[in-house]
């Protein structure tokens, strides 16, 4: 398959994602010409010095028009006045994608913003990221060897969707297609629940006394059970918002294992303690990370 080529990607939002994903389409000499906008005038020059983006536009608006492919790589919460800005430059043959870590509120704000350019529209998610925000953390392979997952519109044309596939998988990308309902909900219970469990346990750690004391007795385990809690936080109150109503339910079958090992200790059943734990065990010693897959760390995150 040859890899697909444009004249000219939007940028909108110059930071990891969107970076790796212009770093991306640059190595591969999928595009000729790449225009960024950020909200930051210093983000906007930054990504100039860095070779990432050519041209740094002041608005949404002249970043878009006359591009063939868009990425809007801003947070879930700036979505729908991104739409709503590049609604009129946006050409009606243009592919449009995004890489937020929601979709079915994603999808909304593209409906309300959009309007007739709505059918340039692929959502798109790549799992894939980094702890690290800013555009001096991105790199053109990040997304290789990782999931893409694309929840289609009812008025994605199959055309688009094949691009919007091509470009991914061009890119080292494995890609798969969900519906937006089943893409929240998955992504609830795998990543977004604990996201706000390490955010919680840390928060947990350091509100008492000893907190700190604590804090530096710790090891290998803890680094590794926290690493996600070091994510940027602006973008996971985004996630974490947007997808609240699949978070809570997910909270609430956390809620429900824990009250078992709860009355497990309390009543000091141990035989019931380590079935619970076998339980788990036997579980993660059987799960495997999914080839071309991984955890979502950023965002989107």
């Amino acid at each position: 398959m040859s890899s697909p080529t444009f004249q000219r990607l939007a940028l909108i939002g110059c930071g990891l994602m969107g970076g790796s994903f212009a770093l991306a389409l640059r190595e591969a000499g999928m595009v000729q010409t790449i225009a960024g906008f950020s909200s930051s005038d210093a983000t906007r020059q930054r990504a100039v010095a860095l070779k990432v983006i050519d041209q740094a536009c002041t608005s949404v608006a002249q970043a878009v028009q006359g591009a063939d492919l868009v990425l809007l790589a801003v947070p879930v919460g700036a979505m729908q006045t991104s739409f709503e800005a590049m609604r009129d430059a946006l050409a009606p043959n243009a592919l449009l994608m995004d890489v937020g870590s929601t979709k079915c509120d994603v999808i909304a704000a593209a409906q309300a913003g959009l309007g007739e350019r709505l059918a340039c529209f692929v959502p798109a998610h790549p799992i894939a990221g980094k702890e690290v925000a800013g555009i001096e953390h991105a790199e053109a392979a990040l997304y290789q060897n990782h999931r893409t997952i694309l929840t289609p519109l009812p008025k994605t044309g199959l055309a688009r969707l094949q691009a919007a596939h091509d470009v991914w998988a061009a890119i080292g990308s494995h890609v798969s297609t969900m519906t937006p309902e089943a893409h929240d909900a998955t992504f609830a219970a795998v990543s977004h629940l604990p996201h706000m469990l390490a955010f919680a346990a840390v928060n947990a750690l350091t509100s008492q006394p000893q907190g700190a004391a604590f804090l530096d007795m710790a090891g290998p385990g803890f680094r590794d059970f926290s690493r996600i809690a070091a994510s940027d936080a602006a973008v996971w109150r985004d996630i974490l918002s947007a997808n609240r109503a699949e978070v809570l339910t997910q909270a609430a079958h956390f809620r429900a294992a824990l009250d078992q090992f709860e009355a497990a200790l309390k009543s000091g059943n141990t035989h019931a303690l380590q079935q619970l734990i076998q339980q788990a065990s036997e579980v993660r010693a059987g799960w495997q990370l999914q080839a071309h897959t991984s955890c979502n760390t950023t965002s989107d995150a």
